[in-house]
């Protein structure tokens, strides 16, 4: 097994030396757990707070949490230049007063993100350790235009979660397997676990993930986080190693609403981007929200947090359509999976016949070979073998199973329900409570929300809903193309009526 490989620097927890008395000082050790962007922004602006400062304590966070500690193994790689980008902001902020809020902040991407430089973009597997990317990738090009700094790189489900026919969420051969913070030994989800641990633990301000079908809102869901998966096209994939353009959506995962929507509006390819105008506390009156009780089938615990939260939407003024129906969820479920193995034959041959010189698989025929040799990895290559199987893109059941999303799940579907009761969302619990990690069997979920929105290409935003035993649940919103100001508008209000959000607590088990 291929551990983790750090290029960690010693780093103090005493950073508040330089600091005048004040909220942030406690025992002389920095505190800024679950400060948002724009809070540090503005301590910064007062004086109270550097870049440095913001960037040291979570490189510390990372060494105290995820290196030893409870180990929760969320980062891959750490950026060795951090530090030395957080000077230069301290040394620019003077002379640039109008900037991003994103300015200065230590940000995580998932390792599946390319990143010029001396950290590879690895997805979390063997054959790509060496990947070493010659430019950043477009929506990276983005944040560091704005100002952010690249804190480092985050674990994942190996592949985006697409090698093996069973599996555990956020395993991978290269950063082994990431742990949920709040309960120790059950899963944070996959594939972006990674991301939505290190911000779910402080080990940074906000985090960019990725997501096929769930693998934003689910783990932002299972660590107490919002996510919101992107109409696909609106982010570049640009520079993201692949496994599906018809459905692949690089999104943010954050500790607020708030954040969603400055993060947001920096990495959209469409401009002006004017999301932030969306955060409206008053934002659910009004707005018609459809339930399809037919989604998904969860289990009695999300069924119950679910009932409050309608509750809550009803209280806050929406108008809540009940007992509706998405047809054709089965039939599309199977053309989703045949699409996805063609999408990834395609996609990762592609990708991997433009990778450096160093990466010796430079197919997907290759990279089979190359796995079967690695007789210590934990998992099968399933997935892998089928998709290998399957024909080009010009291939009639290919062309089939794209046609019968555009019509079943897309006009037929998610907008004929919407344009015949007149909603701007529709909502489902996001997930059950999490699974005991189990690296035998695989995954074990009790219910998940994320097919429709995926399946179309369409967005979707997970806010906090509830905790049982101190596990998270999420509500989710989706609607058509393009509406991502309205689902931050929705997720808002709910966020701000109920405040659920809550820092881990690093429980090891809750059944013992």
């Amino acid at each position: 097994m291929l551990f983790k490989k750090y290029s960690m620097l010693f780093f103090s927890t005493a950073v508040c030396a330089l600091l005048s008395t004040n909220c942030l000082a406690q025992n002389n050790t920095l505190k800024l757990e679950e400060y948002s962007l724009s809070e540090l922004q503005q301590l910064v602006d007062q004086n109270q707070l550097s870049y440095q400062q913001i960037t040291q304590f979570y490189l510390s966070r990372i060494d105290e949490l995820d290196v030893n500690g409870p180990k929760l193994n969320a980062i891959i790689n750490v950026n060795q230049q951090a530090l030395m980008h957080a000077k230069q902001k301290d040394a620019e902020h003077d002379q640039n007063t109008e900037h991003s809020l994103l300015y200065g902040m230590p940000i995580v991407l998932k390792d599946n993100i390319e990143t010029a430089g001396n950290t590879p973009t690895t997805a979390g597997a063997v054959a790509l350790e060496h990947n070493y990317a010659q430019q950043d990738a477009e929506l990276v090009t983005k944040l560091k235009k704005a100002g952010a700094i690249i804190l480092g790189k985050a674990n994942l489900s190996e592949w985006a979660n697409f090698k093996s026919t069973h599996s555990s969420s956020g395993w991978s051969d290269v950063g082994g397997q990431t742990k949920n913070p709040y309960v120790l030994n059950r899963t944070p989800c996959g594939s972006s676990s990674g991301s939505a641990v290190a911000v779910a633990a402080n080990l940074a301000v906000v985090a960019v993930g990725t997501e096929t079908d769930g693998s934003i809102t689910c783990p932002a869901a299972h660590n107490s986080l919002v996510g919101l998966k992107p109409t696909v096209g609106l982010v570049s994939g640009k520079g993201i190693v692949p496994l599906s353009h018809s459905q692949d959506a690089a999104g943010p995962m954050t500790r607020s609403v708030e954040d969603v929507a400055v993060l947001l509006e920096v990495m959209a390819d469409t401009a002006p981007n004017h999301y932030q105008k969306h955060l409206n506390k008053d934002g659910l009156k009004g707005k018609r929200i459809g339930i399809a009780r037919n989604v998904s089938d969860f289990n009695p615990v999300a069924s119950q947090a679910f009932e409050q939260a309608i509750t809550v939407l009803k209280i806050e003024g929406a108008i809540v359509v009940d007992n509706l129906t998405l047809e054709h969820q089965n039939e599309l479920s199977q053309a989703e999976f045949d699409i996805l193995l063609y999408d990834f034959k395609h996609d990762v041959n592609e990708y991997l016949a433009n990778t450096p010189e160093q990466v010796k698989v430079k197919s997907l025929e290759q990279l089979i070979a190359f796995n079967t040799l690695l007789a210590d990895s934990y998992f099968n290559q399933g997935l892998f073998e089928m998709a290998q199987q399957k024909g080009g893109l010009e291939s009639e059941a290919y062309i089939t199973a794209k046609k019968l999303v555009a019509d079943k799940a897309r006009t037929q579907g998610i907008d004929a329900l919407m344009e015949e009761h007149k909603l701007d969302a529709i909502v489902a619990p996001t997930n059950g409570p999490a699974w005991v990690i189990d690296t035998v069997n695989g995954d074990q979920y009790t219910g998940a929300s994320s097919s429709p929105a995926a399946i179309a290409g369409y967005p979707s935003i997970t806010v906090p809903m509830a905790f049982y035993r101190s596990l998270p649940l999420g509500i989710s919103f989706f609607s058509t193309a393009y509406q991502e100001g309205t689902l931050i508008e929705i997720g808002y209000a709910f966020e701000q009526a109920t405040k659920v959000r809550r820092s881990p607590k690093f429980i090891s088990s809750i059944d013992e």
